[in-house]
């Protein structure tokens, strides 16, 4: 049996969408002097490194990178940051991911936040897949896709070729 691979979002369109995200987050800070992307280790933090470029690009805020060590087998394992909470305290901050599916590993992203006071604190994902075990959602989001629980979302990012691919 061969499983067919359905490109939902090719490289041009992750593009567009992360320059889309890229933007709102900046209008939703755009009275900040800095921001702190918070990119989840893996996909998330390769997404978060794309929207830091083009906000540098786009906007004079200072972008501070950060990411977020979470075991997504295991996400009740503690979770760390490439940061001290004194970099990030009192200061906005965005939760990137690539996909959000149930929700579990932004909840317990979310959750290690929680512990500093922060200035606003919202979420950034490339693909929202709409089937929440949590209360959680995307204050910025690529695309929303209704799939089916068996289906799978793979976002592929490659220099010349990256790819989101429903399997």
């Amino acid at each position: 049996m061969t499983t067919v691979n359905n490109i939902i979002l090719d490289d041009n369109q992750i593009r567009q969408k992360t320059k889309r995200i890229a933007y709102q987050i900046y209008e939703s800070n755009s009275n900040e002097k800095e921001v702190i992307i918070a990119g989840i280790q893996g996909n998330g933090m390769l997404f978060a490194n794309q929207l830091a470029n083009i906000l540098k690009e786009i906007s004079s805020i200072d972008v501070i990178i950060c990411e977020v060590f979470i075991d997504k087998k295991k996400p009740l394992n503690s979770v760390s940051t490439s940061l001290s909470q004194d970099d990030y305290k009192n200061k906005p901050l965005v939760l990137v991911d690539d996909v959000l599916n149930s929700g579990t590993t932004l909840i317990y992203g979310i959750k290690h936040f929680l512990d500093v006071p922060l200035k606003r604190f919202k979420t950034a994902v490339l693909v929202n897949r709409n089937h929440k075990k949590y209360p959680v959602k995307a204050d910025f989001k690529g695309i929303s896709l209704s799939t089916s629980i068996k289906e799978h979302v793979e976002v592929i990012f490659d220099k010349k070729n990256s790819r989101a691919v429903l399997m």
